[in-house]
């Protein structure tokens, strides 16, 4: 049988320098998942599908997708085979993580959509180099210009299948002081998708 990654990201987990949540997985619906992924339990991403509903990340501010928990999809379900973007992870503002190869032949990296400037970022990492990046502490500064005072509790209090809605929204020149903003709870679907609605206006009229 494989050696499985799942100790290493267990280790991990326990390392972490804010608090991380591992979400039960049901077995039948992992084993269903890995199968749809094609990959095996060596890989980081398998070992997390395999043994995970999901993570939850630094109060729940990350949602790493595993196999799925009630109010948090699953990878394949949130993954697309004709573009072979592979989603695994949201965060509570709306922001999307996706694992995919940007040329043929080349090593796939994880790459971040923000609602702060609603582009795609290749983060250069792997999955198993970002999310032991992602455990080792780098969402602190990664996120440093997205929160607010007081931001854990607001976030803790969430549901699974929830996002806060920033207006004036991140991307706007009104929008960049989080603390002043009006918040708001709403479903993330819809904040995933109003962000990736809005880069799409914007870069249609920009191009315009």
């Amino acid at each position: 049988m494989d050696q499985s990654a799942w100790p290493e990201v267990s280790a991990a987990v326990a390392a972490a320098p804010y608090p991380v949540e591992v979400l039960p997985a049901e077995p039948s619906r992992a084993s269903a998942c890995l199968a749809a992924l094609e990959i095996t339990t060596r890989s980081w991403l398998g070992a997390v599908v395999a043994n995970a509903g999901g993570l939850l990340v630094d109060h729940g501010w990350l949602r790493v997708l595993g196999s799925g928990h009630e109010g948090l999809p699953d990878v394949p379900t949130e993954s697309d085979p004709q573009t072979g973007l592979v989603t695994v992870g949201y965060d509570v503002m709306g922001g999307q993580f996706a694992w995919l190869q940007t040329e043929p032949g080349a090593k796939p990296t994880v790459h971040y959509f923000g609602p702060d400037d609603l582009e795609w970022l290749d983060l250069e990492q792997g999955y198993g180099e970002w999310l032991y990046a992602v455990l080792a502490g780098s969402l602190t500064r990664f996120y440093e210009t997205l929160r607010w005072p007081g931001w854990e509790a607001e976030v803790a209090a969430l549901a699974l299948d929830q996002a806060i809605s920033a207006w004036p929204p991140p991307f706007t020149k009104e929008g960049k002081g989080l603390a002043t903003v009006s918040r708001k709870a709403v479903p993330l679907a819809q904040a995933v998708s109003f962000y990736q609605d809005m880069a799409r206006q914007l870069g249609s009229s920009q191009e315009a």
